[in-house]
């Protein structure tokens, strides 16, 4: 998903604790109404089986997960990509007038693990959207923000899910409402399931649920508007029962957390048999892959979609969409992929951009990290009014942005762009390597975001393009994705580590975007690009179909690249923690080695010169060279010159290069690598017959995360050269301006 939001959350949120506590006390006597005749009261009685939960504020995890862990490598030789867990088998049928699902699913789990299981946990998504006492609408109302965009859900645009009846081989399973993170007791996005027969480890069991599914008005991520239906989060979906070894876990232990405001999803690998049944003039794409004939009747058209080895089913549903764009990509490795685009009338400009973003995105993808695996994909631009379920990603298909025109180098081209890599990228990150999006978001935003950029970069592909007009009177303020991550980071005060989980962070989940990715970037510019490729082409082999932590990033990158030293030394500072960097140039100074009075030693002899004899030697030696040398530029001449730069540490010890250029064109470059982290400055002294004009740390500018790059360096003449240039374009633009008011 691409965050998009106001730099707002910048300011002070309320931490966890506190906001749970104020939303019981807000909401204590007020939230009653919302359970539904068929919702059990909540309870936070025990788990039949003694079970636990992951902690409420579970995070980066330290230790590396075992190599046995999901199964262990999926090296190929396997008869299946994923180890699957779990499968489900549904039936659903849209309502388009009433925008409500119906369902009957089959939902068959094995337990992975070594103890008989009682209780197990499922998602219930859609009910962070019906009403205002979930978790999702109450952290949304005590932090004062909106969700990406500030669309409000109004009187009957609410959603929910129902469900109607669950079975364990024909025996009723009574289930309630848990709140895992200690989030209002009017949050029902997470229920217990107590089963009658209890599954013994290595067995499996099949739940028979029947559901409806209300959908909202568009709204995060998903929903309705007019006849389009973007189909997200919509059945009941099983948490994952962690195993000792597992992401930090040491007993077996249920994942499972609320639906919060900025976090996203995470779920076993397994098996989807969806047979979806819409009116016959509307469209459908899908996950997975359409098999044989549809099946209508009576006005009803009934399609039927599979895919394995994945762990999420979303599709969409749309009267109104064009005749879809279709075409195949092949490439090392992958199977032929058949790529379908589903667009609106008032979108079919964006539809051709967004394929060709996408076959990009597939090759190069494949190339730096691993093959595709997959048989299909499937873009959704949304239609005008439903932007809010744009820019979000399911296994198999996404969904992207919309423009009714898209001019080449436009910022409408480089927006387009942006989000359909962003959202391709999400299906390795977030898909193969499916991370937990709740507990660690680095490991899908913020490694995504990183390789967004890096692939935009390589193509050299400028973010938000200067217009034309202002190109026209010579502005062109056009900068990379990189550096567009810098200038929306936080980077004088980060208050929350990149590792943090996503719903526990002071300064919002945007930073997960933009520090994770500068971090990265920065480490990249540390051990080298190929050093860098070959980490996370090592961590794709190791963890694809599996669920990997931060440890397990850290490990496979530092083995991979063969830079570990560098790798453990940028997650300390960076990933599990929020280090300050602000390295800077505090002194330059030039002081020629004039002769000096006193006494000396010559040929055993005290020599005394006094001061009007040395100034007297010094103008004849400087007449001297000034005649054999006419034309040498001032700073030179027949006295060395002592140069001295002082630099200065204002945070975290990163390794530096200072580079201090001479008035003669020559330079000389010294590394800054303190042998102490607690070391904060270093004096750097050059004696040579030219004195220095300008001393610069970062001459590569490897540093990102460095608070003011405009502290990093330092010249002894004055340069006018920037503030002239930037004078001459505010003048233009002015003028500009004046004109056209003359005009009116």
């Amino acid at each position: 998903m691409q965050f998009q939001s106001s730099r707002k959350r910048l300011h002070a949120l309320v931490v966890a604790p506190v906001a749970a506590l104020l939303a019981l006390l807000v909401l204590a006597g007020a939230g009653a109404w919302l359970a539904r005749a068929d919702a059990p009261s909540p309870s936070d009685s025990p788990s039949l089986d003694g079970i636990a939960l992951a902690a409420s504020d579970a995070a980066a995890v330290s230790v590396p997960s075992s190599p046995e862990a999901w199964g262990g490598i999926r090296s190929g030789d396997h008869a299946t990509l994923s180890d699957r867990v779990v499968s489900y088998r549904i039936a659903a049928t849209l309502d388009p007038d009433k925008h409500v699902v119906t369902g009957r699913q089959q939902l068959t789990w094995r337990n992975r693990s070594a103890v008989p299981v009682r209780s197990v946990y499922i998602h219930l998504y859609m009910n962070a959207f019906e009403g205002e006492g979930s978790t999702f609408f109450t952290e949304q109302r005590l932090r004062g923000e909106d969700f990406r965009s500030s669309r409000k859900s109004g009187d009957g645009e609410w959603g929910h899910i129902a469900l109607r009846s669950v079975t364990q081989g024909g025996a009723a399973v009574p289930w309630r409402f848990v709140q895992p993170d200690n989030g209002p007791a009017t949050d029902h996005t997470v229920a217990r399931l107590d089963l009658p027969d209890a599954v013994a480890p290595g067995a499996s069991t099949t739940l028979d649920m029947a559901f409806s599914t209300q959908l909202p008005r568009v709204i995060a991520r998903t929903g309705y508007y007019g006849s389009f239906h973007m189909v997200a989060q919509w059945f009941p979906k099983i948490a994952v029962l962690e195993l000792p070894g597992e992401r930090g876990a040491t007993n077996p232990r249920w994942n499972a957390h609320e639906f919060h405001m900025e976090s996203e999803f995470y779920a076993d690998f397994g098996s989807y048999d969806v047979s979806l049944t819409v009116p016959k003039d509307y469209t459908v794409g899908a996950t997975g892959e359409l098999q044989g004939t549809s099946v209508e009747k009576s006005g009803m058209v009934t399609h039927r979609y599979v895919q394995h080895d994945v762990h999420d089913f979303a599709w969409t549903a749309d009267r109104r969409s064009a005749r879809p764009l279709v075409e195949t990509w092949t490439g090392p490795g992958s199977p032929t992929v058949r790529i379908e685009v589903l667009y609106p009338p008032e979108y079919e400009a964006s539809a051709r951009p967004a394929m060709k973003a996408a076959k990009e995105s597939l090759t190069y993808f494949s190339r730096r990290l691993g093959p595709y695996p997959y048989r299909t994909l499937t873009i959704v631009i949304p239609p005008y009014g439903a932007e809010e379920a744009g820019a979000m990603e399911y296994p198999t298909l996404f969904t992207a942005s919309g423009y009714a025109k898209v001019p080449e180098k436009s910022l409408a081209e480089y927006e387009l762009d942006a989000v359909t890599i962003h959202e391709f990228g999400h299906g390795y990150f977030y898909g193969i390597l499916a991370s937990n999006e709740f507990e660690e978001p680095l490991l899908d935003e913020g490694l995504n975001s990183y390789w967004e950029a890096r692939l935009m970069r390589d193509r050299g592909q400028l973010a938000y393009p200067a217009p034309a007009f202002l190109k026209r009177i010579g502005v062109d303020p056009g900068f990379d994705g990189f550096d567009l991550n810098r200038l929306f980071m936080p980077r004088e005060r980060p208050a929350d580590a990149p590792g943090q989980n996503a719903w526990n962070r002071l300064q919002g989940i945007g930073p997960v975007y933009s520090r994770s990715a500068i971090v990265m970037r920065d480490l990249e510019e540390r051990i080298g690009s190929e050093a860098m490729e070959l980490g996370f082409k090592e961590y794709y082999r190791r963890w694809k179909f599996r669920h990997p932590s931060i440890a397990d990033l850290r490990e496979a990158l530092a083995d991979g690249s063969g830079e570990r030293a560098a790798v453990e030394e940028v997650f300390a500072q960076q990933v599990y923690a929020a280090n300050r960097v602000d390295d800077k140039v505090a002194e330059l100074s030039t002081e020629e080695e004039l002769p000096l009075a006193g006494s000396r030693l010559v040929d055993g002899k005290r020599v005394e010169e006094s001061r009007g004899e040395v100034e007297e030697r010094i103008a004849r030696l400087r007449a001297d060279w000034q005649k054999a040398n006419p034309n040498a530029k001032p700073g030179s001449g027949p006295f060395p010159w002592r140069s001295r730069v002082t630099v200065r540490r204002d945070g975290a010890s990163v390794p530096q290069t200072l580079m201090v250029r001479f008035v003669d064109g020559s330079s000389e470059t010294v590394a800054w690598n303190p042998a102490s982290p607690d070391e904060k400055w270093r004096t750097f002294t050059w004696v040579r017959p030219v004195r220095a004009v300008s001393a610069e740390l970062d001459p590569r500018r490897s540093h990102y995360l460095d608070v003011n790059k405009l502290d990093d360096s330092r010249t002894t003449v004055r340069n006018r050269s920037a503030s002239t240039r930037w004078t001459s374009d505010v003048a233009a633009f002015l003028q500009l301006i004046l004109s056209l008011i003359a005009t009116v």
